[in-house]
């Protein structure tokens, strides 16, 4: 465009201009003026293959972290049986203390049968006394009357 020359805008003819431009320009498939912005059609398959990647992509995390939450809920349950069943084989073990709130003992299988509760722990037996049980697990009595174990054999 030559910058010296002047327009007439007389001359313009706005009935040719209408016929050129839209009332609506940004619905046109292409743009509507030389200045326009560069409109080109998107490739919808793209566009729904990144969406579903991405849909799948967080699926499988929020999955993952579920499976987590499970497991864990898995292991307490499995713990809390764990615990009744340490709790009914003391209660039927032969006990000649009373046990305390918070105290630690020692739950042991005799070797001609049936349980015994002691305050002595495996390693504070003499080498004869060891022959004779076999330790189960090392426990503490909670405020419940539950008993938490610490170790097992």
């Amino acid at each position: 465009m030559d910058r010296g020359k002047k327009i007439d805008v007389d001359k313009i003819d706005l009935e040719k201009m209408k016929e050129m431009t839209t009332e609506n320009p940004g619905l046109l498939p292409y743009a509507h003026t030389s200045g326009g912005a560069l409109v080109k059609p998107e490739d919808v398959g793209k566009i729904t293959g990144r969406a579903i990647a991405a849909m799948q992509s967080q699926t499988e995390m929020q999955m993952a972290q579920l499976y987590e939450q499970m497991q864990l809920l898995a292991d307490q349950a499995k713990a809390i049986q764990k615990r009744v069943e340490v709790s009914e084989r003391i209660y039927q073990a032969s006990i000649a203390f009373e046990p305390l709130i918070n105290h630690r003992y020692f739950l042991y299988q005799k070797n001609e049968g049936g349980d015994f509760l002691s305050m002595i722990a495996p390693e504070e037996w003499g080498r004869k006394r060891q022959n004779d049980q076999i330790f189960v697990a090392e426990v503490k009595l909670l405020a419940d009357h539950t008993w938490e174990i610490l170790r097992e054999a």
